[in-house]
């Protein structure tokens, strides 16, 4: 990883990464699962081999964790291969505008390509036009699918 602010999550990170996942939930409008799963998420990305998951955070000068980037691996018969799914990019929004956002996405696609992905998909809603600007300057490529989703209750 080439930016110095940018690094693997550890176990110590957990507790600063949870406001900043229950953040990104709220940003989303969606009711922040407990922490209990959340801790849970990160602790499965920060032991699994990055062929499985990555977590990573963004720190600022003073290597407070400020952001976080959680990527997934998925097969596509579109791409004949394993890609990365960038899950959740996050920074909060006090230390926005200082590149973490981009070191982050950056850092994810250095080890996607360094594991043999042959790209990295995300998504965003249409309206948030300042991470869309952050995501324009990467040279990706909006796709023009609908996303649908079915809520498996038990």
């Amino acid at each position: 990883m080439a930016d110095e602010r940018i690094r693997p999550a550890t176990e110590e990170d957990v507790e600063a990464v949870l406001p900043l996942m229950r953040e990104y939930c709220r940003f989303y409008e969606v009711e922040a699962p407990n922490d209990a799963g959340l801790a849970e998420m990160a602790r499965a990305l920060i032991a699994a081999d990055d062929s499985e998951g990555i977590l990573l955070v963004g720190c600022d000068g003073d290597g407070e964790v400020v952001g976080f980037a959680a990527c997934g691996w998925k097969w596509s018969s579109l791409r004949g291969a394993r890609v990365v799914v960038l899950e959740d990019l996050f920074v909060n929004p006090a230390s926005r505008g200082g590149g973490i956002g981009r070191a982050l996405i950056d850092a994810c696609a250095d080890r996607a390509r360094a594991l043999g992905a042959p790209i990295i998909e995300w998504l965003t809603q249409p309206g948030n036009a300042r991470a869309r600007s952050v995501y324009d300057a990467t040279g990706a490529e909006a796709e023009t699918l609908i996303e649908y989703a079915i809520e498996l209750r038990p």
